[in-house]
């Protein structure tokens, strides 16, 4: 079959790439860690620069520097794009002092889901493909930096270099984890509001002169909390500080909420919605103001993404991997951005596991392969 070459390297491959996996991984990198964040960068320039690959480095001064790096630069054909962040969400050392263990077929460790073994996989995909000869297109490797905040720490920077290096791609392969036999074609936007409440401090023992700023919050978030349609709006309020002590009446609260969207008609219906709340006031004396922490694009089902789609399914068809059928995520992701911005997109291309975002958090060893192959191939066959 035409990339029986290409996968035969990609397995004598496994076992130095899962090597390459654990190093990744035991370099922690929680996003607001930028020393972290940038080791992981340095690690995979490092491994470039021993390959003569071309790299690009966005710097950045609070989140880490976003990295792209570049197999056949020079090449005519329209590149392809594989993608991934190496920031990751647990304070260091939440992993132990070992953070990284393969036991049996599975290996733990801080993002090696999410999302270090699919960056990890682009890496020896496009070894594979070099050690094939490939020389028809342009090949990159986009390294994102902030993505666990939204990009928040770069006020979406890194987004902007990612849309930049990407433009006029033939495929962006975003490889947040993989739900075996799917790929996503659209994801849900995000919309993240700080509720900044104000009232009156009192004596608890004369609690009725004063007006509580967390009184006020409970009927707000009891009112954001009915959102919960998987296909439409959901919020979740996920954090809240208030009050100075037990026996006083509360003069400040703030709180979080979280709403997630499909489409941007309903973030429009997003913004009305926490407005609305926000404006009115259940307990006379308090007063609210809200603030947009953070945002993101949804990821719509557009024409593009759907013939890439497609595309990536006939590959796999001839080659002899599994079909994937679409499916629509809740979540959110650059890949997102990267559709809004007009490039072919598809969600969800890594490695295989569960946990996310847990200290439980794993990666199937078998998985790093097939993740590899995945992406190879479409960088070797998609016309």
């Amino acid at each position: 079959m035409v990339c029986d070459k290409l996968f035969e390297i990609i397995n004598s491959m496994e076992e130095k790439y899962l090597q390459f996996l654990v190093d990744v991984c035991d370099i922690e990198s929680p996003t607001e860690n930028k020393e972290g964040v940038d080791n992981v960068g340095k690690y995979f320039i490092e491994k470039a620069k021993e390959k003569g690959w071309e790299i690009e480095e966005q710097v950045q001064t609070v989140s880490g520097n976003c990295v792209c790096i570049t197999l056949n630069p020079k090449a005519r054909g329209q590149a392809v794009c594989f993608s991934g962040h190496m920031d990751t969400v647990h304070p260091v050392g939440s992993f132990g002092e070992k953070p990284t263990k393969i036991v049996g077929d599975i290996v733990y460790g801080p993002g090696v889901l999410d999302c270090k073994g699919g960056i990890v996989a682009s890496f020896m995909a496009m070894d594979a493909l070099e050690q094939c000869g490939f020389k028809d297109r342009p090949i990159k490797l986009i390294l994102q930096s902030d993505e666990e905040n939204g990009s928040r720490f770069s006020n979406k920077s890194t987004v902007a270099f990612m849309a930049e290096k990407a433009k006029g791609c033939v495929a962006f392969l975003n490889t947040e984890l993989y739900s075996e036999g799917s790929v996503s074609i659209s994801l849900k936007g995000i919309r993240k509001y700080a509720y900044e409440i104000s009232g009156k401090a009192a004596h608890s023992s004369v609690c009725y002169n004063g007006n509580s700023a967390i009184l006020e919050a409970a009927h707000k978030i009891i009112q954001l909390e009915k959102y919960k349609d998987g296909n439409a709006i959901t919020c979740n309020c996920g954090l809240i500080n208030g009050g100075t002590a037990e026996n006083t009446v509360p003069k400040k609260c703030t709180f979080t909420a979280d709403f997630r969207f499909k489409n941007e008609i309903q973030g429009a219906q997003v913004e009305e919605i926490a407005k609305k709340i926000a404006e009115e006031s259940f307990i006379e004396g308090t007063s609210c103001k809200l603030v947009l922490k953070s945002w993101r694009y949804p990821m719509e089902k557009t024409q593009a993404n759907l013939l890439l789609y497609d595309k990536v399914n006939a590959i796999y068809k001839e080659v002899g991997l599994p079909v994937l059928t679409a499916k629509e995520a809740n979540w959110a992701a650059d890949s997102a951005d990267m559709s809004h911005a007009g490039l072919p997109c598809l969600e969800g291309l890594g490695t295989q596991g569960g946990k996310i975002h847990t200290i439980e958090e794993f990666m199937y060893k078998k998985s790093l392969v097939e993740c590899a192959k995945r992406l190879a191939s479409v960088a070797y066959c998609i016309k």
